[in-house]
C-alpha cells in the first residue's frame, strides 16, 4: 500500500466491502522524500 499525504473529500473506495477480517503482518516499511509511505504486507498463514 502506498499512502500520499493529502486530504480528500471524497471518492471511489479502493477496496471493496469484505466478508470476513483479513490478518495481515507488516513486512515493509519505507518513506520516501516527497512524504510518500510505503507499507508492504503479507497475509498471516
Amino acid at each position: 500500500i502506498v499512502t500520499h499525504p493529502v486530504l480528500v473529500g471524497g471518492g471511489t473506495p479502493f477496496f471493496t466491502a469484505l466478508d470476513n477480517w483479513v490478518n495481515l503482518n507488516l513486512v515493509e516499511t519505507r518513506t520516501f522524500p516527497d512524504g510518500v509511505l510505503l507499507t508492504r504486507y503479507e497475509t498471516r498463514r
